[in-house]
């Protein structure tokens, strides 16, 4: 099941209402299809994070429209990348099926 990328985005900007914690993925055109993993946790000052990424160690966003835009994933962002991310889980279960929940919701 393919998401659009503002849906994506509607997901992360309600995380109160959607699970996002813990979402990972990989890039289709990285033959490595290296496992990286964003997410939110609320009660920071910066709740959105990224881990695996440009930044050692990761880094963390005031919101989920910089977290998705920031060129962290050799040197371009979530959204550049968008046809060639493949998400595996969001909020800790398997994508496909967390997004049936979501569209049925």
């Amino acid at each position: 099941m393919s998401v659009k990328f503002e849906t994506f985005l509607y997901l992360f900007e309600n995380p109160d209402r959607y699970n996002v914690e813990e979402t990972n993925f990989y890039f289709d055109d990285d033959p490595d299809e290296t496992d990286h993993m964003i997410g939110y946790v609320g009660g920071y000052e910066k709740p959105y994070w990224a881990g695996v990424c440009d930044i050692p160690d990761g880094c963390e966003f005031m919101t989920a429209e910089e977290l998705l835009t920031a060129k962290i994933y050799s040197g371009r962002s979530i959204k550049d990348r968008w046809e060639h991310l493949v998400l595996c889980n969001i909020g800790g279960l398997p994508a496909e099926k967390n997004l049936l929940l979501i569209h049925n919701s």
